[in-house]
């Protein structure tokens, strides 16, 4: 649908100074134009540029179909060729840049480039993670990415990403501070997506003298995938096709649960160290691995598990989890304040006041099963630790070893929510917010992107693969269910399965696992769908750490791999998609 070219929000801001109120208006007028999905950059050039010539191009605020003040090329340099086999990059123009705002204040938006000597006539953007704050690496790959198959930019893609219209502090992806303007938390919010895309189409159009690329791509992971929803649900005649991973779509909902995991993590006693979890992940693999008909290292009937294992109760090698009496005795078993924690970890969050975005509730995580941080040798291990509960527990002020999450709900507290840097977030209660109540709800109505009416993509042929890990500390798989089940609610069941597939992953976490790390050729599925036709196959997905080469059928929810009763274990053609 045409997105409206003037966000009054902008001008709202600035009115806090009266003595900017005039001439922010007047700047804000003077940007304004008719926006349009499928925005048409104007004639292309007569000659393709060559990559030296892009370098100082400024990009007129006509081009882009959201408010700026236009765009400027700051460089534009030729990259050699490099690498061999499917790890090879071809010789790309590699152009970065920043987009304007209205709002002089507020932060600009840098992008980058990557435009193949060689183009196949197709554009690929990607998104990123976080609180955003950097520019994704334009020559990587999509997210859960083939190894076996080059990258988009390898495979002759132009490809562009922003840093979503802030620059990253010291906290890197967890860094809100930006959340005090009301531009970089539109941008944030969605915005940046559409100036950057119509920035980049330009650029490209000036590069190989054409209008637009013949087809363009999204592929996004976490915000990312939020993002990757938010382009077609905003902007649908822009895309034809959109890889979406572990999206934290509603994701000021997803906040206000993250706030209520950290104040639960914060009692005393509550937070489990290293050892605690390798004691429960332990006792879950024990008592669900073979749910799936195979004790295979894996938790495939995710379902089967969370409706059976209870910490309380769980055994181990014949010992309780749960301490003697509930108390702290060690780093075997788990005490009454650990265990209440985690079972808050695990049940959905509710309100009790309406939210802008109309969700009224965000569900619980697969926390029985899941890796949530344990100490092990992987190379990939860090990063699991750091997404999900870290090394230590959370406080005010809050420290930036402390639970991925808590840092997160700190920092939208903070800076989103009071913009008051002094504020101790763990006194907030997501639940009953009182003077935050207003400002919260009026944040999930811009953050939380959950339309499900997708009729206008459906209707141009567009086509959506999305996937999630059973095992995702940091965004509930359950929250994705949730999602698609709307959509088939609201479009009805024939019309979601004609350009949307979905499906879930045994034992990977959130972005990366050492226990299934997930390698999936999703854009070669996605490019035969749209271009070709060619409905998805079946398709497998193979673990690149926990036992290289282990594949597993990629099954549709709600099915999951269930072992045939014979055949290796780590052969996909071992396993069917089962229901129960």
């Amino acid at each position: 649908m045409p997105e409206a070219s003037c966000r009054p929000r902008y001008i709202g801001y600035v009115n806090r100074a009266a003595v900017a109120a005039a001439p922010f208006a007047a700047l804000a007028l003077a940007a304004c134009h008719g926006g349009h999905d499928d925005n048409n950059n104007g004639t292309p050039p007569t000659a393709a540029l060559s990559c030296a010539q892009l370098a100082g191009m400024s990009v007129p605020a006509s081009a882009i179909g959201l408010p700026t003040t236009g765009a400027t090329v700051a460089a534009a340099a030729t990259v050699p060729a490099s690498g061999t086999g499917v790890t090879a990059t071809p010789e790309y123009c590699l152009v970065t840049g920043s987009i304007a705002p209205v709002d002089p204040t507020a932060p600009k938006i840098n992008f980058q480039i990557a435009m193949p000597t060689q183009w196949n006539n197709k554009a690929m953007m990607f998104g990123g993670g976080g609180y955003d704050g950097t520019v994704p690496a334009v020559s990587g790959n999509v997210p859960a990415g083939p190894t076996t198959q080059p990258a988009p930019l390898a495979r002759g893609y132009a490809v562009f990403a922003s840093d979503s219209g802030h620059q990253a502090g010291a906290l890197g992806s967890r860094d809100g501070s930006f959340g005090t303007n009301d531009e970089a938390v539109a941008n944030f919010s969605g915005d940046a997506l559409k100036k950057t895309r119509d920035t980049a189409v330009y650029l490209i159009g000036k590069r190989y003298a054409v209008d637009k690329p013949k087809r363009a791509y999204f592929a996004g992971g976490s915000s990312g995938g939020r993002e990757a929803l938010a382009v077609v649900q905003r902007w649908p005649q822009d895309w034809d096709g959109s890889i979406v991973l572990y999206p934290a779509w509603n994701a000021a909902t997803l906040d206000l649960q993250f706030g209520r995991i950290t104040r639960a993590l914060a009692q005393p006693g509550a937070y489990p160290n290293q050892a605690k979890r390798k004691v429960l992940l332990n006792a879950a693999m024990a008592a669900c691995d073979a749910l799936d008909g195979v004790a295979d290292g894996l938790i495939s009937n995710v379902a089967a598990c969370n409706a059976s294992f209870d910490p309380a109760t769980a055994t181990l090698n014949g010992t309780p989890l749960r301490c003697a009496n509930g108390a702290d005795t060690g780093d075997t078993c788990l005490s009454d304040a650990q265990i209440a924690a985690l079972k808050v970890y695990a049940t959905p969050i509710t309100f009790n006041y309406a939210l802008g975005s109309g969700e009224t509730q965000y569900p619980g995580f697969n926390v029985w099963g899941a890796d949530l941080g344990v100490v092990n040798a992987s190379a990939v291990q860090p990063t699991v630790i750091s997404l999900a509960l870290n090394l230590v527990q959370p406080a005010s002020p809050m420290p930036a070893t402390a639970p991925y999450f808590s840092v997160f709900w700190d920092q939208w507290i903070r800076y989103f929510v009071a913009r008051d840097p002094s504020v101790n977030s763990l006194t907030v209660d997501p639940q009953n917010p009182g003077a935050y109540q207003a400002r919260i709800s009026s944040l999930t109505a811009e953050q939380d992107v959950n339309k499900t009416d997708l009729s206008a993509f459906n209707a141009k042929g567009g086509k959506i693969l999305m996937a999630h890990g059973m095992a995702d500390a940091l965004v509930s798989t359950q929250s994705t269910e949730q999602y698609y089940l709307r959509l088939r609610q609201t479009m009805g069941p024939s019309a979601v399965s004609s350009f949307v597939r979905f499906y879930e992953i045994p034992g990977y976490g959130h972005a990366t696992s050492s226990i299934f790390n997930a390698s999936w050729d999703s854009l070669t599925t996605l490019e035969n769908w749209v271009e070709k036709g060619v409905t998805p196959p079946a398709q497998t997905v193979a673990d690149t750490t926990g036992v290289p080469g282990r594949t597993r059928p990629l099954c549709e929810y709600p099915t999951f791999p269930r072992y045939t009763g014979s055949g290796d274990v780590n052969v996909a053609s071992s396993f069917t998609c089962a229901s129960q």
